[in-house]
């Protein structure tokens, strides 16, 4: 968990994008060409998570968890922590549990699947596969020191070391672990389907590479997670297992995983998965996003994993990829979260995480946006979120455009992206990355996506696109659906700025912002000739456009 460490600033210079004069657009021609394909391109962005599982019941984590499903309905999954963790279910920062398990007076276990049971069901009723974390450790059943509090104290604002409890700790009975997690796998088999249950993803703990987290030895987190696998495995021996969701590419701690795992006498392993997260800074007046420090992490995790021997060709989860690693946290430099800075930064990113699994030669399966909603807090409060008491933000828009790409890649070049090579080393700092991605769907339509990105959150000018198509089978005129995030469309944030931000909104109000955070179609004429032709669009500073074309 990361967060921002410059000074404390104004509000209104962070919170949305500083008010500039806008310079002239500049001309940026993109060349699509339909008829040659690059490969496939697996939709890795169908993968969301929290800290807090009992928001997901809560009505804005109903209503959100119902967007996310209809997504790629049945083929999105949720991470939570604190699925084990010991309490009566009332949600909190960082926190959550569920009281699945406490000893009797005599010390004998006494499981109570209530409270999982129904977060697993809103997420399947929505759409939504688990992925399901093992962790974290029952108040029975921890090995703190006796007088330990359990529940860490951490509140916004507080630093890491106040997370500290005895949630976080080894078990002091790893047999009753083990049996913990038996009896909860083969009940979830038994409520809802061993063909259900083998489509989960299972993983033990979250970043144990960290104190903050882990509070036992690199050895000590291999024996805990394999009693944990194995016992999924008892219950299941079909189930989808691995690990470990280190913070970070992992360092030696996942070197030494990687190692285990080779070994003999290791449980299977039917996945990797390793946390990226970029590195923001306050400069100027204004945030300044790391992309390099995320791009550079994915790097190194893929080429940890590409060189580990046998493991080398395992599905690959990234299973916390974000701007920064702190989505409680809400501040004034967190403001930006709320509008189209963080849309252009995921479809910035995203795009290089697909290109940097091609590079490696890597079995990319997933990329897990660590993002989802906190219930009852101030609207627009600045935490990262895809929306704010129900209401979609911006970024929210960039996984729907997501959803309409295709499964093939195809050719596409554009004269104002950026190389990857560059922006890993410098990030976007000098000239802003106008880039695109272009894909086939099954049913024959070309989806271009284009973005226009900045690292600082500035006002800059718009790109004036010229897009040549080429390759297509159409002879005849024709037309093209474009679909945009920017600051007039599909942006609540803007809207809600509109209306003076209100701390609270009327029933109308809220409906204009709620209309507001939709997409909503356009269509312009596009005169193929012999299988091409030109289409001139705009994408503004921190814009993302998605074209259609049949």
């Amino acid at each position: 968990m990361r967060q921002f460490i410059r000074p404390a600033i104004v509000a209104a210079l962070a919170i949305g994008t500083a008010a500039q004069a806008h310079p002239k657009a500049f001309p940026v021609t993109i060349t699509v060409d339909a008829s040659k394909t690059i490969g496939e391109l697996k939709p890795v962005w169908r993968f969301f998570g929290a800290d807090e599982p009992n928001f997901a019941t809560m009505k804005d984590g109903r209503k959100l968890l119902g967007e996310l499903g209809a997504l790629k309905p049945g083929g999105v999954y949720f991470r939570a922590h604190n699925l084990l963790t010991s309490g009566d279910g009332t949600p909190s920062f960082k926190w959550g549990s569920t009281g699945i398990y406490r000893e009797d007076a005599d010390g004998k276990p006494v499981y109570d699947f209530t409270v999982v049971d129904r977060i697993i069901d809103t997420y399947l009723e929505r759409g939504i596969h688990p992925y399901l974390q093992l962790g974290f450790m029952p108040e029975a059943m921890s090995s703190a020191p006796k007088g330990t509090p359990y529940q860490h104290n951490w509140r916004p604002g507080f630093g890491s070391d106040s997370l500290q409890g005895g949630w976080n700790y080894p078990p002091k009975d790893y047999a009753k672990w083990g049996e913990l997690i038996f009896q909860w796998t083969r009940h979830n088999v038994e409520r809802y389907g061993a063909g259900e249950v083998q489509k989960w993803y299972f993983e033990t703990w979250n970043e144990p590479n960290l104190d903050i987290y882990w509070k036992g030895t690199s050895e000590e987190f291999f024996r805990m997670h394999d009693e944990a696998i194995r016992a999924v495995r008892r219950a299941l021996p079909s189930a989808r297992v691995g690990g470990p969701d280190v913070a970070g590419s992992g360092g030696a701690f996942m070197d030494a995983f990687l190692a285990h795992a080779r070994s003999g006498d290791a449980a299977p392993t039917n996945f990797l998965s390793f946390h990226a997260k970029g590195s923001p800074t306050f400069e100027n007046g204004h945030v300044r996003m790391g992309i390099a420090a995320q791009l550079k992490t994915v790097d190194e995790g893929f080429a940890k994993i590409a060189a580990a021997g046998p493991l080398a060709n395992k599905p690959i989860v990234i299973g916390e990829s974000d701007p920064e690693g702190c989505a409680a946290c809400s501040s004034p430099q967190n403001g930006y979260r709320n509008g189209t800075m963080y849309s252009s930064y995921t479809a910035a990113s995203f795009a290089r995480i697909w290109e940097l699994a091609r590079r490696h030669k890597v079995n990319l399966e997933g990329v897990l946006t660590w993002a989802f909603t906190f219930e009852n807090q101030p609207y627009f409060a600045g935490y990262r979120q895809l929306a704010s008491n129900g209401i979609d933000l911006p970024v929210l828009n960039t996984f729907r455009m997501f959803a309409r790409l295709g499964e093939q890649q195809v050719a596409a070049s554009s004269s104002g992206q950026l190389a990857l090579d560059n922006i890993m080393a410098d990030g976007v700092r000098g000239t802003p990355d106008v880039g695109v991605l272009a894909t086939r769907t099954s049913r024959g339509v070309v989806a271009l996506m284009i973005w226009n990105y900045h690292d600082d959150d500035i006002a800059g000018p718009d790109a004036a696109v010229s897009l040549q198509l080429r390759g297509f089978a159409s002879r005849r005129p024709t037309k093209a659906t474009l679909w945009r995030v920017d600051k007039r469309h599909g942006n609540s944030f803007a809207a809600w700025q509109a209306l003076g931000s209100p701390a609270a909104m009327d029933e109308k109000q809220y409906a204009t912002v709620e209309k507001a955070a939709a997409m909503t179609p356009e269509t312009m004429p596009v005169a193929f000739a012999r299988g091409q032709a030109q289409l001139n669009v705009s994408v503004p500073r921190q814009g993302v456009l998605l074209v259609e074309l049949q």
